[in-house]
């Protein structure tokens, strides 16, 4: 029953009002490093946020749309890097139903594990575009050192994405989660993965 519940599939007027309110923040988040020249991407708080509420169905949507649009509107790069972002909220939105996002130190984990995740999926993808380097000037730098000490082009690639990844999601899961826990109960409950919300 319990698996039912976390992988159900019903469009609420709640969900529906989550998905371009994630795509926002994410929006925000990214606009937020780039302005401050932060060694972090932060576009994914959104993602996180929609997963810990709704759960991974809606939190891998929310991921995809997120780099439609990031794709249509800011880079087109962005179109190749959407499985990570679904990756990234059903990872979030199973261990948030799993009970994993009820304090500070599991929500720090949780970061853990999705930039792990994270570096996993998108190492391919950074190989198969650009030679390995992730375009972020710290992992870049480990990348060239790695490189030049005739590292496997595979590992050089996973360690640049891992050394940005690690902060990065840590610190997204760890925001998301102080937004999750600052939300009002009667506001949560809309987004119950019980289904006995009514549905549009």
């Amino acid at each position: 029953m319990a698996k039912k519940g976390m992988w159900s599939f019903k469009f609420s007027t709640a969900s529906l009002v989550l998905i371009p309110a994630a795509v926002g923040i994410n929006y925000i988040g990214k606009s937020f490093a780039a302005a401050l020249k932060l060694p972090l991407w932060l576009d994914a708080i959104g993602t996180v946020l929609a997963s810990m509420l709704a759960g991974p169905i809606i939190g891998g949507l929310c991921g995809a749309i997120n780099n439609i649009i990031y794709g249509l509107t800011m880079d087109p790069v962005s179109f190749v890097y959407a499985i990570t972002s679904v990756a990234i909220g059903v990872v979030v939105g199973i261990m948030a139903y799993r009970g994993w996002v009820a304090s500070f130190w599991k929500a720090f984990w949780v970061g853990a594990l999705i930039a792990a995740v994270a570096a996993v999926v998108s190492t391919p993808i950074n190989i198969a575009f650009w030679k390995g380097q992730t375009g972020n000037v710290w992992g870049d730098a480990l990348y060239a050192v790695l490189i030049a000490h005739k590292n496997p082009v595979w590992l050089a690639s996973f360690l640049d994405e891992l050394v940005v990844d690690i902060p990065d999601k840590i610190a997204t899961v760890i925001i998301s989660f102080g937004i999750f826990k600052g939300l009002p109960k009667k506001l949560t409950v809309l987004y119950s993965n019980d289904n006995r919300t009514e549905t549009l």
